[in-house]
């Protein structure tokens, strides 16, 4: 399975973060769809996402570099911990989404969380 270029662009570009349906009548939005293509190319033995997991990081937005760090800790779990560590000292402001409620954090909270889970 190959990595699809308009999924990296909607992650690069997210303005949210949501991994499961949202609101009350349970949307899956554009974001969540183009994660769950990284995340299945990842799975697939023939894709090598991390070159693009790399550049999410590096030039994504916060939400878009949450969900690179996310899926980096699921496939790398060492170099996850080590990306999670170094977003724990960023400041941007991101929006995440569970289930119906929204809520404004910045990337170093919610980096934090995944290093110290409740």
């Amino acid at each position: 399975m190959a990595v699809n270029e308009a999924a990296l662009r909607e992650l690069a570009h997210a303005d949210v973060l949501a991994f499961g349906p949202v609101g009350f009548v349970a949307t899956v939005l554009p974001v969540t769809l183009a994660y769950r293509e990284l995340s299945d190319a990842a799975e697939a033995d023939d894709a090598d996402v991390r070159p693009y997991l790399d550049r999410l990081l590096a030039e994504g937005s916060p939400a878009g570099r949450a969900y690179a760090a996310t899926l980096l800790a699921r496939i790398e779990p060492d170099a996850g911990r080590s990306v999670w560590r170094s977003l724990a000292v960023d400041p941007a402001e991101l929006t995440t989404f569970e289930g119906c409620v929204m809520r404004r954090t910045t990337l170093a909270e919610y980096a934090a969380g995944h290093l110290h889970p409740h």
